[in-house]
């Protein structure tokens, strides 16, 4: 039975190119780049090369590129680091509908005494702009920590307006751009962000390499300390390997970025558009103008998700009920309840995610396999549209 990956926002395969570039760094380039001898000095060539890719990518400066193992630790460096710097009364403001990895620094910095405010949204799951204009209002010092695109629903905040009016209150503003890169073109000459974080495994890289762009004059504690890698911004022996592997994943991906976006978003919309007409009771969730081409989150009334996946994974498909992060939890996405989806719809979520490699043909076989689950999960169903409770999430 073929596989049939839809489960990119989770994490995406090791495109050819990355993994042959890999190699080499596992066998016969073993240097430490630490080294004084050519044989390492070799090595810190091709990370200043990867970090120029890398820095390339979001037309930033490479000084202000910061190796991370992933996009979590980049949140997180971002969060407690400024917070740090800003002092134990700085003010917190992020959305409801963030990734784990900023909601959950932000909400412990919270519970160790600074002010957090946390922006709804609406029932397509932009963010209530009036709200955000009153937290940034009045004195002290600020941290913004709101993401660009959702790994849930595909929805892309408005983050230069965002950023723009956070500049103007005099906060420092952090962006989680782990959904958005690859996706669309990232520019921080244009948006006035301070720091970005990014994720390799989201892009064709390798899980356990990422990075945090911090804008130059941009204070920040350091993050791991016991060494001078990264400018003296994260101490230890570099992960050469994936570090060369993330400078590659970025060039793939803004090769392929326009043609990607539009093959991606064609059969995005088929698929949203069989599942539609041929399960009843079934409605898209999120912005349908300003959202990532490759995601599609489809509520399906009256059954619970996991049933879902579970009868789907059967037949070869991989899906997702939300963010991989929050696996195993029994919960209701927190992002689906601020969005205000009705009770009866919220359980039975489910998020399909496109990459470069999804063919026409999977899609075929989604929409030939799929309604026939749903129709067997209905039937078995305690609930229906007559005995749905009427209770607001």
């Amino acid at each position: 039975m073929n596989t049939i990956y839809l489960d990119n926002n989770a994490t995406t395969c090791i495109a050819p190119e990355v993994r042959e570039a890999m190699m080499p760094y596992f066998n016969e380039r073993y240097g430490n780049p630490s080294s004084m001898h050519l044989f390492g000095g070799q090595i810190a060539k091709d990370i200043r090369e990867a970090r120029e890719k890398v820095a390339a990518f979001i037309n930033a400066d490479p000084s202000e590129i910061i190796f991370t193992s992933c996009g979590t630790e980049s949140d997180n460096m971002a969060i407690h680091g400024c917070a740090e710097v800003l002092g134990n009364q700085a003010r917190l403001i992020t959305s409801r509908v963030e990734h784990p990895a900023v909601l959950g620094p932000c909400r412990h910095l919270r519970d160790k005494g600074h002010p957090l405010f946390e922006i709804p949204v609406d029932n397509l799951g932009q963010l209530d702009m009036d709200t955000y204009s009153a937290a940034l209002k009045g004195d002290g010092k600020k941290l913004v920590s709101i993401m660009w695109a959702n790994n849930e629903t595909g929805v892309v905040f408005p983050i230069e307006k965002i950023a723009a009016m956070a500049k103007a209150a005099g906060a420092i503003i952090h962006t989680d751009a782990v959904q958005i890169a690859g996706k669309a073109t990232i520019d921080v000459r244009k948006v006035p962000v301070d720091m970005l974080a990014i994720s390799g495994h989201k892009i064709h890289a390798p899980k356990g390499i990422g990075c945090l762009y911090v804008r130059r004059g941009t204070r920040l504690r350091t993050f791991m300390i016991g060494g001078h890698q990264e400018n003296g911004r994260r101490g230890g022996t570099e992960n050469v390997a994936f570090i060369v592997a993330l400078g590659v994943a970025v060039e793939c991906a803004a090769a392929h970025q326009a043609s990607e976006a539009q093959h991606l978003a064609r059969l995005r919309d088929k698929l949203e558009q069989g599942l539609l007409a041929t399960c009843p009771d079934a409605r898209v969730n999120g912005d349908p103008l300003h959202r990532l081409p490759n995601t599609s989150n489809i509520s399906f009334e009256f059954i619970e998700g996991e049933a879902i996946l579970y009868h789907i994974s059967d037949l070869g498909i991989c899906a997702s009920t939300g963010s991989a992060c929050a696996a195993g939890s029994l919960e209701p996405s927190h992002v689906i309840r601020a969005m205000g989806v009705p009770f009866t719809a919220v359980h039975g979520s489910i998020r399909f995610s496109l990459s470069r490699y999804t063919t026409e043909a999977e899609i075929d076989y989604v929409l030939e396999k799929f309604p026939p689950v749903i129709k067997r999960l209905r039937d078995l169903s305690p609930f229906s549209k007559d005995s749905a409770p009427p209770i607001e999430l």
